[in-house]
């Protein structure tokens, strides 16, 4: 695979030091100590109890070899968590071998920091409801992964991961020993950007799961996250794990794309991929790949992956589970997928094709090549999907397309919606009203649903491609 050679610039740290986290709100003074020292710091964790909020003063730390900041056995509550905070965010910075390491804790927030250790920050299965939120990671070399979930009901939002060039993720979702994962990971506005790594893969920014695992149930929420220059793999969002969705992201300008390579019942909406090398990738069973905009990427908007097995199952042997699941009941509805180098394609390099899936109510425009490649056919039912531009119709077959103009329009963001007297308005094939009732933009559909991501509206997107200012330590 080709890689993209770019100059990667540091967050600036001195430029968001001064924007002051805000203040906790406490009845109780008490309940907030303010801390010049590392061993202070710890003394500070080691005492406290629920509603507790730790401020470090803005500098830089060291933290010695062998004495990492340890939070054990800290509790707080839903209402009233125990914060670990910078004094201002991106004011503190952390070095040294490690930073923080927990155990047996839980509504423990650490927030503001800037991490510059080189081991990986693990929240082990024993620590449940951590929040890691405003952080900027940056971690040395030696540190494989950045990030690691292991318990359960972890909310990792509005940090920024940048400028990795070695192997190994930004952040992986993992879980206890055995075969079973984390539990309901919340991943919301956080920054990927600029992951160089030049190996064929192991660079992901985000690896929700692992082979093993791949049939457990993560219930994991990834939404609203950014994603740019994510170059060290090609799948950005690597999901190997069951009932997740994964809606809302934004991903630009980078080899990495949207993967579905282990595990069942996941859903993919309203994400937008844009000018990368990859689109949406997809192995397993059940999944809903729906309102998505695939737009000039240099391979297959979508690809209907082919198995070596047919399904994975308890007990088998790790190199089947390694193995490339068959996609069986996969629901491709209602996305736009507009001038990439294909439409919609398959796989032909392993044996077993996908089984029972729906390809319906697509819209596919190109200008060049074949918009649709599939040479697996017999386990495909398609349906209501439109066809625009110059390239050819590729094998889709003749009753599951018509052919007409879509009348899109660029908005002041690059997406092409669609005009009036557009032939997708009104034109879906199926009912989609147990799936879905909103489209792309976030506005209401109503039936019957036109085709692709967008319902013609006259109304402002409520729901746009995310920007720098959506993501990150001073998103709102």
């Amino acid at each position: 695979m080709d890689r993209r050679a770019f100059l990667a610039g540091g967050i600036g740290v001195a430029a968001v030091a001064a924007l002051q986290l805000p203040r906790p709100r406490s009845a109780d003074a008490q309940a907030t100590a303010v801390v010049t020292s590392l061993s202070q710091l710890q003394s500070a964790i080691n005492s406290a109890t629920a509603g507790t909020t730790i401020v470090l003063a803005n500098g830089s730390y060291a933290v010695p070899s062998g004495s990492p900041i340890t939070v054990s056995g800290r509790n707080g509550s839903s209402t009233a968590p125990i914060t670990i905070q910078a004094e201002s965010r991106g004011g503190v910075t952390l070095t040294g071998a490690q930073s923080f390491v927990m155990s047996n804790s839980s509504y423990v927030t650490i927030s503001g920091f800037v991490f510059k250790q080189t081991s990986t920050l693990d929240l082990p299965s024993s620590c449940t409801r951590i929040r890691i939120t405003r952080n900027d990671f940056q971690l040395g070399s030696a540190a494989s992964h950045w990030l690691v979930v292991r318990g359960d009901d972890v909310k990792v939002d509005r940090n920024v991961f940048h400028d990795k060039s070695t192997i190994g993720c930004y952040l992986v979702i993992d879980g206890p020993s055995g075969d079973e994962m984390a539990k309901r990971t919340y991943i919301l506005r956080n920054h990927f950007r600029d992951h160089s790594f030049g190996g064929s893969n192991g660079g992901e920014p985000i690896r929700l799961g692992v082979s093993s695992r791949a049939l457990s149930t993560a219930a994991a929420t990834v939404e609203y996250n950014l994603f740019e220059r994510a170059n060290g793999d090609p799948e950005a969002i690597s999901v190997k794990s069951s009932g997740n969705t994964i809606r809302y992201n934004t991903v630009r300008s980078s080899v990495g794309g949207i993967v579905l390579r282990h595990g069942n019942t996941n859903r993919v909406e309203g994400n937008y991929l844009l000018a990368g090398s990859n689109g949406i990738r997809i192995y397993g069973n059940d999944h809903l790949i729906v309102n998505n905009y695939v737009g000039d990427v240099s391979s297959a908007g979508i690809v209907l992956g082919s198995g070596t097995v047919r399904d994975h199952f308890e007990g088998e042997s790790s190199s089947s589970r390694t193995g490339n699941d068959a996609p069986d009941r996969v629901t491709i509805v209602l996305n736009t997928l507009r001038n990439n180098a294909q439409a919609i394609a398959g796989e032909s390099q392993r044996t077993l094709p996908p089984l029972a899936c729906r390809i319906s109510d697509n819209l596919l425009v190109g200008s060049s090549g074949q918009l649709v490649d599939m040479p697996y056919q017999q386990g495909i039912t398609w349906s209501g999907n439109l066809l625009w531009g110059s390239a050819s119709n590729g094998n889709i077959p003749s009753g599951g397309f018509t052919r007409g103009d879509p009348k899109l329009t660029a908005g002041t963001d690059g997406i092409y919606r669609l005009a009036s007297g557009s032939a997708a308005i009104n034109a879906s094939s199926m009912d989609h009203s147990s799936r879905v009732s909103d489209d792309l933009d976030g506005h209401p559909r109503t039936a019957p649903y036109d085709v692709g991501a967008d319902e013609y509206s006259t109304a402002q997107p409520v729901r746009r491609p995310l920007t720098t200012a959506d993501v990150g330590p001073n998103a709102a």
